[in-house]
C-alpha cells in the first residue's frame, strides 16, 4: 500500500474526520472518499448531512471513538468555530493521541486547520495542542471558488494547487516527523506545492493576495455604472468582479481577524489610486503614463519571478 492510503495499525483503511461540508471541507470529503478512505464528518447543517452521506460520507465525526479511529482531522470551518471544536474534543484527541503511542505509534490523529487566517487560530491550537499532546498544524490551501457551499465542492478542487503549512514553534526533528506525517495524510488531495511559514507571516501576505483582493472587487461593483455593464463588459470586467461574490458572515469573520495587515493593504491601495486620480483630475499625461507604466513594470517582473517551493 503506497504512502497515499497508508493507514494506521489499528485501521484496515484509513479515515479522515472533516469538520465542517462547506466548498472547502466538502471537497476534502469528496477527495478522500474517491482516494478509498473512509470518511466521517460533522455540519450544524442537518440537510447538508443528509446529502453527503448519500455517496460521500461513511458516517458522522461526533464521538471520542470516532475521533480516536481518525488518521487525519481536517477543521474546515470558521476560524471561531475550528477552535470551538478543538476545546471540546482537545481530551479525545489527547487519549487518542496516547493509546497510539502505547500502541507504538509516532502519531494519533493529526489535526490541521483550514481557516483562510492562522495567527488568530494557531496561537490558541497550538497551546492546546501542547498542553493536551496532541499533533496539530495550521494550513490553508490555495485554492476555491467564488461559489460556497457543499454543493459546489469537487475532489479534484485541490489538484495541482498550493498548500500553505505553519507548523507549531516544535524542536527541529519533531517539526519535520509533523510536516512530513501531514504531508502524506494530504496525498489524496494531488496538491501541487508546499511551503512553510509563520501563522504571522502568513496572514500579512494573505491580506494582499486573497482579503484585499475580495474587498477591491466588492467596492467595485458598487458603482452605479454597474448596473449599465451589460453589453459594455468583457474579461476585464469579469476578472475584476468575481471574487465579489462572497460568503459575507464567513469573509467578516476573517477579515476582522486580520484587520490591521488587512488595513495596511487598503492604505497603500488607497494612496495608489490617490495618485492616478490627481493625475487625472490635473490632465498630467506625463504622470499618468509613469503611473501606468510602473505597474504594468511591476507585474512583469512578478510573472518573470521564479516560483520557489
Amino acid at each position: 500500500m503506497d504512502a497515499q492510503t497508508e493507514p494506521q495499525d489499528t485501521h484496515e483503511v484509513p479515515t479522515v474526520g472533516i469538520v465542517g461540508l462547506g466548498l472547502i471541507g466538502g471537497s476534502f470529503a469528496r477527495a478522500y472518499a474517491a482516494a478509498g478512505w473512509r470518511v466521517l464528518a460533522w455540519d450544524t447543517d442537518a440537510d447538508t448531512l443528509a446529502i453527503a452521506r448519500i455517496d460521500v460520507l461513511s458516517g458522522l465525526l461526533r464521538t471520542a471513538d470516532d475521533v480516536a479511529s481518525c488518521d487525519l482531522i481536517v477543521l474546515a470551518t470558521y476560524p471561531d468555530a475550528c477552535l470551538t471544536w478543538l476545546r471540546a474534543h482537545a481530551e479525545d484527541l489527547a487519549c487518542a493521541t496516547q493509546t497510539a503511542h502505547d500502541n507504538g505509534r509516532s502519531f494519533g490523529p493529526v489535526v490541521i486547520d483550514v481557516a483562510g487566517v492562522k495567527t488568530h487560530v494557531c496561537e490558541e491550537a497550538f497551546a492546546l495542542a501542547r498542553d493536551h499532546g496532541f499533533a496539530f498544524c495550521g494550513a490553508h490551501p490555495m485554492a476555491g471558488t467564488e461559489f460556497s457551499g457543499f454543493a459546489h465542492a469537487r475532489a479534484d478542487l485541490f489538484q495541482g494547487a498550493p498548500l500553505v503549512l505553519t507548523p507549531p514553534p516544535l524542536e527541529d526533528a519533531r517539526r519535520l516527523d509533523l510536516l512530513d506525517r501531514v504531508h502524506t495524510l494530504v496525498k489524496p488531495c494531488g496538491f501541487g506545492s508546499f511551503s512553510v511559514t509563520t501563522p504571522s507571516e502568513h496572514d500579512r501576505v494573505i491580506a494582499f493576495t486573497s482579503q484585499l483582493a475580495h474587498v477591491v472587487s466588492n467596492a467595485y461593483v458598487k458603482s452605479p455604472t454597474a448596473a449599465s455593464h451589460h453589453g459594455f463588459s468583457a474579461g476585464s470586467y469579469r476578472d475584476l468582479t468575481r471574487v465579489a461574490h462572497l460568503n459575507a458572515p464567513m469573509w467578516t469573520e476573517l477579515m476582522l481577524a486580520n484587520a490591521d495587515d488587512l488595513a495596511l493593504e487598503i492604505d497603500t491601495i488607497v494612496r495608489n489610486l490617490a495618485s492616478v486620480q490627481d493625475a487625472l483630475e490635473n490632465h498630467d499625461a506625463q504622470r499618468l503614463e509613469e503611473l501606468l507604466a510602473e505597474g504594468d513594470r511591476i507585474k512583469r517582473s512578478l510573472d518573470d519571478t521564479p516560483r520557489t517551493r
